[in-house]
């Protein structure tokens, strides 16, 4: 099976560390960015709905913590780790293709 993806901005639009969210023909992603990877995962916390891309990223555990609700998240597997979050977030596929920065159409597994 053939993944789609999308070319969404440039890599250089998320300094390490921070997360930004991007629309997406199937809804809005929220993409992590840290040294050496990219983490893309559906923008809506599944704790209380609330938007992820004002989230903190802690790039050194790969974990986000949202900014309303407090849910903690691996962004390696999308399970929640902390928080009222009970359901996992889903992933999304992201790569940088020459300085663009691209991202499954839909989730991953």
């Amino acid at each position: 099976m053939t993944v789609e993806f999308v070319r969404v901005g440039t890599i250089a639009e998320i300094p390490e560390g921070e997360v930004r969210a991007y629309d997406l023909p199937t809804g809005r992603v929220g993409i992590a960015h840290d040294e050496h990877r990219l983490f893309a995962f559906a923008e809506t916390c599944t704790g209380a709905g609330c938007a992820l891309a004002d989230a903190t990223f802690d790039d050194r555990s790969a974990q986000l913590t949202c900014a309303a609700c407090e849910s903690v998240f691996d962004l390696e597997t999308g399970e929640p780790v902390d928080g009222p979050a009970r359901d996992p977030l889903p992933l999304f596929t992201a790569r940088e293709d020459d300085g663009w920065l691209e991202v499954s159409v839909v989730p991953v597994g």
